[in-house]
């Protein structure tokens, strides 16, 4: 399905991939998990088995927690949220600051086979039930021009952040690829968290 006015998915994470700090976290899944390493590869990049939805806000907020002084970002499909609706309510009562949770916005279950989600078709305001849940910051982008001029300033915002980028399917290309192995990940991740 193709909306108006949605934006490259590369090019929408592109544009978080450049603006990620050196000691920032970032975990992924589903779609974006098989994205993410083509654009961005070093140790605090975790993908999450991309079969595992609604994964990546859950174990986002675990490394938050446990690494207060480290900012943390989610990507996440619209699919795998609307799986775990309740993550958002656990995140603002958790108290984190350190978080963003960013929304690619389909209106798929891309890795699936590409079914519409039943929110494909309806006006969810996904900002609108971030800010709901009690998200200090909260934003949304259809356009990648618009996104690239205002990104920095958005993900600086007080935390947690929730941003949604309404974006097209990913290239089949990208789909294709799996995700690093995750053994490997695990121990590079803990290597540059400095555990043993």
């Amino acid at each position: 399905m193709r909306r108006l006015n949605d934006m490259p998915v590369v090019d929408a994470l592109r544009v978080v991939a450049d603006l990620c700090c050196d000691g920032q976290i970032v975990v992924t899944n589903q779609g974006s998990a098989r994205i993410w390493p083509k654009l961005r590869r070093r140790p605090l990049d975790f993908h999450y088995n991309p079969s595992t939805m609604s994964g990546a806000i859950p174990l986002a907020l675990g490394l938050a927690l446990a690494q207060p002084r480290r900012e943390v970002v989610a990507v996440s499909g619209d699919g795998s949220l609307l799986m775990s609706l309740g993550s958002l309510v656990t995140v603002v009562g958790s108290g984190v600051t350190n978080l963003t949770i960013v929304l690619l916005d389909n209106g798929l279950y891309e890795v699936t086979g590409g079914q519409e989600t039943p929110a494909a078709r309806s006006p969810v305001d996904y900002a609108g039930l971030a800010r709901a849940t009690g998200f200090p910051s909260t934003a949304e982008f259809h356009d990648l021009v618009e996104w690239q001029s205002h990104a920095s300033d958005v993900l600086v915002l007080p935390g947690p952040r929730f941003v949604r980028l309404v974006v097209s399917a990913a290239p089949p290309d990208y789909l294709t690829g799996s995700t690093p192995p995750l053994a490997e990940q695990l121990a590079g991740l803990r290597l540059a968290l400095g555990e043993r």
